[in-house]
């Protein structure tokens, strides 16, 4: 989908407005991997906290169903919020899932875990600049990476009953491929949906944030499924 381009602003000058909307997007996404890290992290290594997330069957859950409930909330209502609201939300959403993942520093390696997130980084990095830098409109892709992604959640939530080895590798394997090309997808999405010359402004922000959800999501997910390959557990 092409911007519409104000008569006042020559082709360097959006270039350089698409790039610093674009730093802003990544800046946000590092803070919300930042804040998912260190709480991971300290969780795991917490015991009080350990026996408050481990002890009780429906932690676990009402974590999950919180973060659900926040991603949905944000993505459909963040026009209504402030910039601030907005803001707040993300960290908030980027604490939960980074408790949830605790349960990670219990099942694996530390090893394996930067391994898998030193990896993640290389070929989040590249598809995203992929994204970023390609004169190919990437639309087509989205409504196949859309039905793949729907896909593999009804194969993983299957594979719950079946427990087939088969079935998880491949919608681990299928996983890595469709958050691949997600990522380049939806670099360029946010790209393109920046409003030219409303920088510093709350749409701005929002929009910076919005963006930087939908690339954490990405980030997130490519993790999971490249630890599910390179993994060594405890």
């Amino acid at each position: 989908m092409a911007q519409n381009i104000p008569r006042t602003m020559s082709i360097d000058a959006v270039a350089a407005e698409q790039q610093r909307f674009m730093v802003r997007v990544y800046n946000w996404m590092t803070a919300g991997l930042a804040v998912t890290g260190f709480l991971a992290f300290y969780v795991s290594n917490n015991e009080t906290m350990l026996r408050i997330v481990t002890g009780n069957a429906i932690v676990p859950i009402v974590l999950i169903v919180a973060q659900l409930g926040l991603v949905i909330y944000l993505s459909g209502w963040i026009q209504k919020m402030s910039a601030s609201q907005a803001t707040g939300m993300f960290m908030l959403y980027s604490g939960l899932t980074g408790i949830t993942f605790s349960f990670i520093f219990l099942a694996y390696t530390t090893a394996s875990i930067t391994s898998a997130f030193l990896v993640t980084s290389g070929t989040f990095a590249a598809m995203s600049f992929y994204g970023y830098t390609t004169k190919k409109d990437l639309t087509s892709w989205g409504s196949f990476l859309f039905m793949g992604l729907i896909g593999i959640i009804i194969a993983s939530l299957v594979n719950l009953f079946l427990k087939s080895p088969i079935v998880y590798w491949v919608t681990t394997y299928a996983g890595v491929l469709i958050f691949v090309g997600l990522t380049a997808y939806d670099t360029q999405k946010i790209k393109e949906m920046n409003i030219l010359g409303n920088e510093g402004t709350e749409e701005d922000t929002k929009e910076a944030v919005i963006g930087a959800l939908r690339l954490y999501l990405d980030f997130i997910n490519l993790f999971l499924m490249i630890l599910r390959i390179m993994g060594d557990r405890r």
